[in-house]
């Protein structure tokens, strides 16, 4: 794995600070908290851009009644509770010092919502396409939950062949499946983005592409799902037409799944404005 860059650690070190002071302010609520998105990946965020953190949390009223009595949410934790049960995750703001010391965006869940949304059946792809990426576990209040959580990103890109295969033409290679990846999922969000912006967050992950999928296609390979070519790999058997089906009904319903929660940030998200 590369060093990180200078700016990339002074990233992670504010980040990680960011991530103390919300388990403080949770009192024992919050177990991990993962870093994602442009600040990490150094792609251009401008100084209004909020740090991408997903929290795993031990339970939701919980958590939230703990922000609430350390004055970080104004809303009441009855409705951020109910909230958490209709399109997880929450997606709520943390600004300690009104934001001052910075401020998060950050996707709230529990460890089962978590798993399952990042196990072999998610309900949408919005949490699936985020941490199949570069992430980083930057805190964790038990080493145990830290590992947990690595475990279940592992897992989550050893499966990136079973959902991405009918878009994958051969040959491809651990950065074409990275390549592809990111069309696919901006595909299945509106995104108020530039049309290249799948190729600039690529060139950015260039290595955590070779990383990680290299030995998922090494794997697949061994176990004769996939078969070495010119190039790189192609499937032994072809996608049949009802996997095809499949999936394209599955980003579909992803995409208005994460299109109607939308609707949710005006209730969860401080500001929310400026965030849709």
């Amino acid at each position: 794995m590369d060093e990180p860059s200078e700016g990339t650690r002074a990233v992670l070190v504010h980040a990680t600070e960011m991530a103390r002071r919300m388990a403080a302010a949770t009192d024992g609520a919050t177990q991990s908290v993962i870093l994602y998105g442009s600040h990490l990946l150094g792609a251009n965020p401008d100084r209004h851009s909020a740090l991408d953190f997903v929290v795993v949390v031990e339970d939701y009223r919980r958590f939230y009644q703990g922000l609430r009595a350390a004055g970080e949410m104004h809303r009441p934790p009855w409705l951020m509770t109910a909230m958490a049960g209709v399109l997880a995750p929450n997606v709520i703001a943390f600004t300690p010092e009104d934001g001052q010391a910075g401020v998060a965006k950050c996707l709230i869940l529990t460890r089962e919502d978590f798993a399952s949304a990042l196990g072999p059946e998610p309900r949408d792809h919005f949490l699936l396409a985020r941490m199949v990426q570069r992430v980083a576990v930057i805190w964790g209040s038990t080493p145990e939950h830290v590992v947990w959580v690595e475990e279940r990103l592992s897992e989550a890109r050893g499966g990136v062949l079973d959902w991405l295969a009918p878009y994958l033409e051969p040959p491809f290679d651990a950065e074409g499946v990275g390549r592809r990846l990111l069309e696919v999922c901006y595909q299945g969000e509106f995104r108020p983005e530039a049309r290249n912006r799948a190729d600039t967050i690529f060139r950015m992950q260039q290595a955590h592409f070779r990383e990680h999928f290299g030995p998922v296609l090494e794997a697949a390979a061994e176990s004769g799902r996939l078969r070495p070519v010119e190039g790189g790999y192609q499937f032994t058997t072809p996608v049949t037409p009802k996997e095809r089906r499949r999936w394209r009904r599955h980003f579909r319903r992803s995409k208005a799944r994460v299109t109607a929660r939308w609707l949710k940030h005006v209730l969860t998200f401080d500001n929310w404005l400026p965030y849709i």
